[in-house]
């Protein structure tokens, strides 16, 4: 009996070993539809009984500014260019503040939320942050920083019912997001943290205060080389 628990678990072990590793292959060069916060949100709408908000449309990375790469850089991933899908400073400050009550984000890489966001649930536990590991080094490996970013930029949320930064450009600027300025950038970048609650545009005094920060970094960034 034991022995056939132990042969049906390695049995699903390979299978979810094949299946990833396939499917990361697949998103090297395939856009990405859709994430499985998309299809969350979308439910939530309906279980609200609201119609349903879905703007998504992916663009490849050279027909997205470069100001707003390095914006997202500037505001979530300081070393994103630097490290190898995991900054463990910045998660041993963010543990050392959150031990202290503070109330700071969390030390996630750009790597580490697009592999959340491509592959997984929304949620915190152990099994989950755990799957999270295991794709941030297999997107490391096989996608590299450039398609990172690529993924990341078009399938983040960036407004209520807003994923990528094409459909983020149009809804918050009335424009393509090639031709986003730094101010701009500076200003998706600086909501991230919580889409649905600030805006990018006509934003609070917090959200001001970001932008100022973020454009003060990007402008020690130098140009982006992946």
């Amino acid at each position: 009996m034991i022995r056939k628990i132990i042969r049906w678990i390695w049995k699903v072990m390979l299978w979810f070993f094949g299946l990833s590793v396939i499917s990361v292959l697949i998103f090297k060069w395939v856009p990405v539809p859709f994430t499985p916060l998309m299809v969350t949100r979308i439910i939530e709408f309906k279980l609200d009984g609201n119609d349903a908000i879905y703007s998504h449309k992916w663009v490849p990375l050279e027909e997205i500014s470069p100001n707003l790469q390095k914006a997202v850089i500037a505001s979530e991933d300081g070393n994103f260019l630097k490290h190898y899908g995991f900054d463990f400073k910045a998660m041993q400050k963010a543990f050392k503040n959150n031990s202290k009550g503070k109330r700071l984000k969390g030390g996630s890489t750009i790597s580490q939320q697009t592999a959340k966001n491509v592959f997984l649930w929304q949620g915190r536990s152990y099994i989950r942050k755990g799957l999270e590991a295991y794709f941030t080094v297999l997107i490391e490996l096989i996608w590299g920083k450039e398609r990172i970013m690529e993924v990341y930029l078009n399938s983040i949320e960036m407004g209520n019912g807003v994923y990528g930064a094409q459909e983020a450009a149009r809804h918050w600027y009335r424009k393509e997001a090639i031709d986003l300025t730094k101010n701009e950038a500076a200003g998706i970048a600086a909501i991230l943290p919580n889409p649905r609650k600030y805006k990018a545009s006509n934003s609070s005094s917090y959200i001001n205060k970001r932008k100022v920060k973020i454009m003060r970094v990007m402008r020690h960034l130098g140009k982006i080389e992946y």
